[in-house]
């Protein structure tokens, strides 16, 4: 029995051109981090995502309005024992009208269960087509990752005091856990409003921007309030605490995201502690009780977000 290549497909209420020209603006829903031109016929491109993936791809077919291939020349996964997987596939972009609406069926031709990257490829493609290419689609802005800057992300100087207890003897707490999706779907629950609600507390206020306040309320009598120091998408979040319990003001949590063949792993530590306190070890195994419900946010759509995170 022939192996089932991955395939999705996405509706919208649009007119084939304005689809096809989406498409083919692929550093508005994939990535930034592209050379070459994305719209024309025999035309090649090269992708890369820091260190963990580079494809090279030729646009072999573009029939206006209608379909757009493109043949995988080389690929490099750093997470996998077969570092080309994807090599020799073909990425399959077909628009057919029902309905008033244009239908987009997207297939990676090649890319099947065997492969090691499978999982990760299916969440990510999902990611990819169904939220930012249908954003690009319908508002004219998509989710592709920005574009790698040297330094990016650490615009916001940390405070002297800071820098001084950081190079004290501190104590931190740290967690590490698999979860199986995509580190752009990890990356927006930990960075938007919608997603830090649903796996940390309900109550809270946030905008993903560098220096902005992020404030988060446990009832009404007690709330904590993090300065964003650092956003390096799809692999970094680092938050300085400003408002909270005393043990917690001037500590550093930081989150930090790899790419694995199963999803993503998840590395987290609480830095700046002056020593080992109930408050420390009621934090620590607090935190592992969110970081559940964040992994089962991702995974599942429903997280345990306070107060029902320990229950």
């Amino acid at each position: 029995m022939k192996s089932k290549d991955f395939s999705t497909t996405l509706s919208v209420n649009a007119t084939p051109r304005k689809v096809f020209d989406a498409i083919n603006n692929v550093r508005g829903w994939w990535s930034e981090n592209i050379d070459g031109d994305t719209d024309k016929l025999n035309s090649e491109f090269r992708y890369h995502y820091e260190d963990v993936h580079r494809t090279k791809m030729k646009i072999t077919e573009m029939i206006p309005n209608e379909k757009v291939v493109w043949h995988v020349l080389d690929n490099y996964f750093k997470f996998t024992k077969d570092e080309t997987e994807w090599k020799d596939t073909n990425v399959i972009f077909e628009l057919s009208e029902k309905g008033g609406k244009t239908i987009l069926k997207f297939t990676h031709q090649g890319l099947v269960p065997a492969y090691e990257c499978f999982q990760i490829c299916h969440d990510a493609w999902t990611h990819y087509i169904q939220d930012s290419l249908k954003d690009l689609i319908m508002t004219g802005k998509g989710r592709a990752t920005p574009k790698d800057v040297e330094g990016k992300g650490l615009e916001a100087k940390v405070p002297e005091e800071h820098v001084a207890m950081d190079q004290q003897n501190s104590k931190s707490i740290c967690h590490r856990l698999l979860i199986e999706s995509p580190v752009e779907k990890v990356y927006e629950v930990l960075t938007t409003q919608e997603g830090l609600a649903g796996w940390w507390t309900p109550d809270t206020i946030a905008k993903p921007e560098v220096g902005s306040s992020l404030r988060f309320a446990f009832g009404p009598d007690y709330f904590k309030e993090m300065k964003i120091e650092e956003l390096k998408p799809y692999s970094k979040v680092k938050w300085l605490c400003v408002k909270a319990f005393e043990e917690w003001i001037g500590t550093t949590l930081t989150f930090e995201l790899e790419p694995h063949r199963k999803g993503c792993t998840l590395f987290f530590h609480h830095d700046g502690w002056k020593s080992y306190t109930p408050e420390f070890a009621s934090c620590s195994y607090d935190w592992a009780l969110f970081f559940r419900s964040l992994k089962f946010l991702c995974e599942t759509g429903k997280g345990f977000p306070y107060p029902d995170f320990n229950k």
